[in-house]
């Protein structure tokens, strides 16, 4: 009979998901600056070494936990088209901005991290990069695809993918419909289409 692992070594994943749900929740009531281990240990029903075992502090758990919910729900979307493929990424975007509890968790995260630089650090390499390189990705298939020349500002594009929704969802906390994203969607397509000559 083959023994199990003990100790460190033994991550349950039950156990992981109802802490990852626990700094959700606890994060959306307090906010990182308020957020300690141990009210994230009795939410999720562990005792704090079980938080330890995962991560090293509490801003590593906080965005690991956050990069962990935030890089799945972007969009990778592979519609065969550069316009349905933004559609696609604009739509999962204005989702996760929506979240119940991630809308009440980022405004507070955007603002501690002008405090905090190793949370800055963490919030941009597991968050905001890995989240970068999915929507890159859509560009280098309309490349691949002929769509769009290989000259195009890709890093002016990408902001654009991201900037109008979060502007007006979270900044402006105004709706964000169907046909604003359709808007948003044409204007980028617009962007990186414009120099190429008519066929």
């Amino acid at each position: 009979m083959t023994r199990q692992p003990s100790g460190a070594a033994v991550l349950n994943a039950g156990t992981t998901d109802a802490i990852n749900r626990a700094v959700l929740e606890t994060l959306a009531e307090v906010g990182v600056g308020r957020l300690s281990m141990e009210a994230v240990a009795k939410r999720a029903g562990v005792g704090k070494s079980a938080l330890y075992r995962r991560w090293s502090s509490k801003t590593a758990m906080v965005i690991a936990v956050l990069s962990d919910f935030s890089v799945e729900l972007a969009a990778t979307p592979d519609t065969g088209s550069l316009r349905g493929d933004i559609r696609e990424s604009v739509g999962a975007l204005l989702a996760w901005l929506d979240h119940p509890l991630f809308s009440r968790i980022l405004p507070d995260l955007v603002a501690e991290s002008g405090r905090n630089p190793e949370l800055a650090d963490l919030h941009t390499s597991m968050i905001g990069v890995p989240r970068r390189e999915r929507a890159a990705a859509i560009f280098a298939r309309a490349r691949d695809r002929g769509e769009i020349d290989d000259d195009v500002e890709i890093e002016l594009a990408m902001d654009l993918l991201a900037g109008p929704v979060y502007w007006r969802s979270a900044v402006r906390a105004q709706c964000v419909d169907d046909a604003y994203l359709d808007s948003v969607t044409d204007a980028i397509v617009t962007l990186v289409t414009s120099n190429r000559p008519a066929r």
